[in-house]
């Protein structure tokens, strides 16, 4: 199979996971608290953009029964705040549940606010972060779209170039991805930090690769 058929591949399998996915999130009634018992570190969810909770649950179900407590920060709802924003509302969540050595399990979006949170007034209750396909250096593609949530990803936008700037926290971060990204074709290397590129496709369905299940483990044990 030759690189494009074998991209063209990994792209269909994506979307089609992401759709069965977002069909699951949208069905399901199961609240988060259902996930938030557990006397091993703390694990604090941060979806991608347009996702809910949810779109996580296969990853979420395997940590709680590890024994690891889930919190799930429900005011995100899709995540389509500003990344201060969501950063701020990590924090708050992490202090009004006096959170502490908290491991942040990030997808896409969500890993530059988890980031900006380690930056915060609360990082000290932060031990790192598992970042999963998280565009760091932004991605070129977000400059083509509409939403201004989306723009904001560019990588040119100043909020994306400050962050990438501010280094200090990188070494408690393990950066998961795919050797190719449709969303985000500059990859998702997060310089000091620990980089896993995974032998695969896709910006979603990574979630479920086992070695993002592995690193995860190796973070908060």
């Amino acid at each position: 199979m030759n690189r494009v058929v074998r991209r063209a591949v990994w792209w269909a399998q994506d979307y089609a996971y992401a759709a069965v996915q977002q069909a699951r999130a949208a069905a399901t009634l199961q609240r988060p608290e259902v996930y938030s018992s557990g006397e091993r570190t703390p694990i604090v969810v941060l979806p991608g953009i347009y996702e809910t909770w949810q779109f996580m649950h296969p990853l979420i179900r395997r940590v709680h029964e590890q024994g690891h407590p889930v919190h799930v920060i429900d005011v995100l709802r899709r995540n389509l705040g500003t990344v201060p924003e969501i950063a701020d509302q990590v924090g708050r969540h992490l202090a009004e549940h006096d959170l502490g050595d908290a491991v942040l399990l990030a997808h896409s979006k969500g890993g530059l606010a988890g980031k900006l949170a380690m930056l915060g007034p609360e990082a000290s209750r932060i031990r790192g972060m598992l970042a999963v396909a998280t565009p760091f250096g932004g991605s070129r593609y977000a400059r083509l779209m509409l939403p201004r949530t989306l723009r904001a990803l560019s990588p040119r936008d100043p909020s994306i170039v400050s962050l990438a700037g501010q280094r200090r926290v990188n070494a408690r971060i393990v950066s998961v991805y795919a050797g190719f990204d449709p969303h985000i074709p500059e990859g998702s290397e997060l310089p000091g930090a620990r980089n896993v590129r995974l032998e695969t496709g896709g910006h979603f369905r990574v979630l479920i690769h086992p070695q993002v299940f592995a690193e995860l483990m190796a973070l908060a044990r």
